[in-house]
């Protein structure tokens, strides 16, 4: 009500979005992960309700899908430059690979001291079952029109034309990687190879220039704005099977499996 009584200047208002978890879409967006369809609303309100003075993204994800990952940074400049708002991002765990990419859609990057950033690059892993089938009797049919419809099958030897193909695209998904992180980043990166995949932790990632500092959200907010700021946190709406802790059996443990996977790259969980 502060704001709307005469001759009472209204406190700052920080918005605050939490990305947390693997991105992707999908089914695994039933387990609580990052997409641009999930994210468009929270996003949508906190840059334009109450006009705030900042944005402020606490990021905590491994990567997951290069598209998503683009179209969430991708809305976050969008809203960023229509409303004149500044975006700072605050990693938390981790913010890597696709994690590294949501951060760097900020206008200023910090760290824990002991974050874990960066793993630029593009990654591709499954498993092989040649002589499964044939050992337990099994008979796979497989008809497809157009010879490479299937590349990669995990039921047959790989081939090296498949793992070329994969190589070229990856190679595409990587190149558009790099683009993003000096497009967004520009003078600050140092002049050495930053895009091998390597990772960096807390003070490392600053002196090469893959984010600016290390802070937290509450005390930076109050340091820039002051004491009197306020922090309105915006959050994604849980399905009715979430609220419940319903889920949907299968698919959500391979995803979770997935999922761990992804963070077992970095030391967490």
């Amino acid at each position: 009500m502060r704001k709307y009584i005469p001759g009472l200047k209204s406190h700052p208002v920080v918005s605050v979005v939490r990305l947390s978890g693997v991105i992707g879409g999908g089914s695994r967006m039933g387990g609580g992960g990052l997409s641009d369809a999930s994210l468009a609303p929270v996003l949508e309100k906190a840059f334009r309700k109450g006009k705030p003075a900042a944005v402020a993204l606490l990021v905590n994800s491994p990567g997951g899908s290069p598209v998503q990952s683009s179209l969430i940074g991708a809305r976050i400049r969008r809203l960023a430059e229509e409303t004149g708002t500044k975006v700072y991002a605050f990693c938390e765990d981790v913010a890597a690979s696709g994690g590294y990419w949501l951060a760097c859609a900020a206008d200023e990057i910090y760290v824990d001291a002991s974050s874990v950033v960066g793993s630029i690059g593009v990654i591709s892993a499954s498993f092989g079952f040649t002589g499964l089938l044939e050992k337990h009797g099994i008979e796979r049919r497989v008809h497809t029109a157009g010879e490479d419809k299937s590349m990669l099958d995990p039921f047959r030897p790989e081939r090296a034309e498949d793992i070329e193909r994969l190589k070229d695209l990856q190679r595409v998904i990587h190149g558009n990687f790099i683009d993003h992180v000096k497009t967004r980043r520009g003078a600050r990166l140092v002049d050495k190879d930053l895009f091998t995949g390597e990772i960096w932790v807390g003070g490392k990632a600053i002196e090469v220039g893959l984010v600016d500092g290390i802070a937290h959200l509450v005390p930076f907010m109050k340091d820039r704005f002051g004491d009197k700021v306020k922090f309105n946190v915006q959050g994604q709406r849980k399905s009715l099977m979430q609220r419940f802790g319903l889920t949907a059996a299968a698919s959500d443990v391979l995803s979770s499996v997935e999922d761990q996977a992804l963070w077992s790259q970095f030391g967490v969980r």
